[in-house]
């Protein structure tokens, strides 16, 4: 019996040495971001108050072949072959009226509307050498969200509760919010990059969104200044905005440098197709207002990072989205925040 034992533990310990070891996950240089949009940095309390978008991403060969394959087909259908990236958010928008004090419906002015949602993201960059000597990047991402609106996105749970924390008044009008359905948008993104790491850089972008939630197509561009600068400039919660930092480094040709920081300007401006806050469900009835077929933002910022840790600042000023007959949908001003924490 013994040895018995020791053939068998022979034996194991032969296919054990000839079995090779299962390759590590490398996941250097993928992020975890967070994005808090709101207008209360601003003194007000209206229209679309507050986001919030939490998720990241890796390269995508580091997730196996079965997330891998597809986000490789469907890049390199956009794409010349540049590396891809893969990432996971999750977040949730709450739209309200001017006056969140009245319980009585308010047909004059925006609905109240919470979108809960999970988006995947699919992303390539490439760098390349214009004949010019000028080094130029492109930036190729698809964003799919699925999620809720209505009361499953628990506008009323979320806003009520921090209203609460912060000693804010109650908001009481979440009885008359757009009803409750599932939705998506399917969006892509473009962004090109011209100028060096330290000096100027003018970084244009277009895009286009498809779905039962938004359908838009956008276009704009900042212009930033700065010092080691990397990415495309400040990421950002909209669909297709945000940059998988291992995106980023990975694209570092001159090496990543102890610190970054950058001030920007720049604009954005859309088509509108559909707005369900503002124009209401494709399929029933509710809410809704006269909403604008083109709107525009004006944003000015910086961004700073120390090692791992990105910190990027955002001010947005926004065109009117809605009519109403009893004065306009109003301008506003809000703030938007990311934080982003590499590995």
């Amino acid at each position: 019996m013994a040895s018995l034992c020791v053939v068998a533990l022979q034996a194991y310990a032969a296919t054990a040495a000839e079995t090779p070891p299962a390759p590590s996950q490398d996941l250097r240089g993928s992020e975890i971001q967070v994005f808090i949009e709101n207008d209360s940095f601003g003194s007000t309390d209206q229209y679309y108050t507050n986001g919030i978008k939490i998720g990241g991403g890796v390269p995508a060969d580091n997730l196996g072949g079965l997330f891998a394959r597809p986000s490789n087909v469907l890049l390199d259908a956009i794409t010349d072959g540049a590396s891809n990236h893969l990432g996971l958010f999750f977040g949730q928008n709450i739209y309200t009226p001017r006056d969140i004090s009245v319980t009585a419906p308010q047909p004059n002015d925006r609905p109240w509307a919470a979108w809960l949602y999970m988006g995947a993201v699919a992303q390539s960059v490439k760098e390349e050498k214009r004949p010019s000597g000028v080094m130029e990047g492109r930036l190729h991402t698809v964003e799919f969200d699925l999620g809720m609106v209505g009361p499953p996105a628990l506008g009323r749970q979320v806003q009520t509760a921090w209203h609460k924390l912060v000693d804010a008044p109650e908001p009481q009008g979440w009885g008359n919010q757009i009803r409750a359905e599932p939705g998506f948008m399917l969006s892509y993104l473009h962004k090109r990059r011209y100028g060096e790491r330290t000096g100027v850089q003018l970084v244009p972008h277009a895009g286009v969104t498809l779905g039962t939630i938004m359908t838009l197509a956008r276009a704009g561009g900042i212009v930033r200044a700065g010092q080691n600068m990397t990415g495309f400039g400040p990421d950002s919660i909209e669909p297709g905005g945000a940059m998988l930092k291992n995106t980023r480094r990975e694209n570092e040709a001159n090496g990543r440098n102890l610190y970054e920081w950058f001030v920007f300007a720049g604009v954005d401006g859309r088509i509108i197709g559909h707005n369900i806050f503002l124009d209401g469900s494709l399929f029933q009835d509710g809410p809704s207002v006269q909403s604008r077929d083109t709107v525009y933002d004006f944003s000015v910022g910086f961004s700073l990072r120390w090692e791992a840790l990105r910190v990027s600042v955002t001010r947005i000023k926004r065109s009117e989205e809605f009519t109403a007959p009893v004065g306009g949908g109003g301008k506003q001003r809000f703030y938007s925040v990311n934080v982003g924490m590499e590995f």
